[in-house]
C-alpha cells in the first residue's frame, strides 16, 4: 500500500512539474535574432533592387537591399558610384560599395519621412543642406529636417511599367432603354 502511494505521488509530481515547465516558457522574441543577423552582410542571398528618388529632382538613385531588415545601398544610375560615409562623416562616392560604411539603415519616422543612418557609424545620418550640399554626419541628428527624405518614384515610372492588375478602360454604350427619356419619370 505504501509503495502504490509513493508511485502515485511521484507520477503526480512529474505531471505537475511538466505542466509548470510548459506554462513557464516565455513567448519567443525574434528581435535579438534579427538584429544579430542583420549586422552582417549576406553575399549569398538575392538582392532586391528598388528605384526611386530620394533628394535630387535630376538624379535617379537605385536602392539595393543588403540583408533582411531595412539595410540598403544607394547607387547613382548614371555614374554607378555608391554613396558611402568616411570616418570623418563626409559623404563620398565609391565604385564598389561593399564595405559597411556604404550600407545605410532606413528608419521610417512618425511623420512618414525616412532617415538614413549609417550601419558602421551609429547615430550618423545622411543629410543635405538647403542648397543641396552634404552635411557632416557628426553634426546630424534623426529629428533634423536635413536628414529627412521622402521616397518618390521617378517621373514616368508608373506609365512605363505595366501593372498586373490594371483595370481595362471600358466605354459604356450611350443607348438607353426604349421609351425611357432621361429626367422624366
Amino acid at each position: 500500500m505504501k509503495l502504490k502511494s509513493s508511485r502515485l505521488g511521484y507520477c503526480r509530481f512529474q505531471f505537475f512539474f511538466s505542466m509548470y515547465l510548459t506554462f513557464s516558457v516565455s513567448v519567443p522574441n525574434f528581435k535579438h535574432h534579427v538584429t544579430e543577423h542583420s549586422r552582417l552582410s549576406d553575399r549569398m542571398s538575392r538582392r532586391l533592387t528598388r528605384t526611386y528618388q530620394l533628394y535630387s529632382r535630376t538624379t535617379k538613385l537605385i536602392v539595393e537591399t543588403d540583408t533582411f531588415g531595412s539595410r540598403i545601398r544607394i547607387r547613382g544610375a548614371k555614374t554607378g558610384f555608391y554613396i558611402c560615409m568616411n570616418k570623418k562623416g563626409k559623404l563620398v562616392g565609391r565604385r564598389k560599395g561593399r564595405g559597411r560604411d556604404c550600407i545605410f539603415t532606413e528608419i521610417v519616422l512618425e511623420n512618414n519621412y525616412t532617415a538614413l543612418q549609417n550601419a558602421k557609424y551609429k547615430g550618423w545620418y545622411m543629410a543635405f543642406t538647403r542648397k543641396g550640399r552634404p552635411r557632416k554626419a557628426a553634426r546630424t541628428r534623426q529629428h533634423q529636417r536635413e536628414a529627412h527624405f521622402m521616397k518618390r518614384l521617378p517621373r514616368g515610372h508608373l506609365l512605363t511599367e505595366p501593372r498586373p492588375f490594371d483595370v481595362v478602360p471600358y466605354q459604356f454604350s450611350k443607348r438607353s432603354k426604349a421609351g425611357h427619356r432621361p429626367g422624366v419619370n
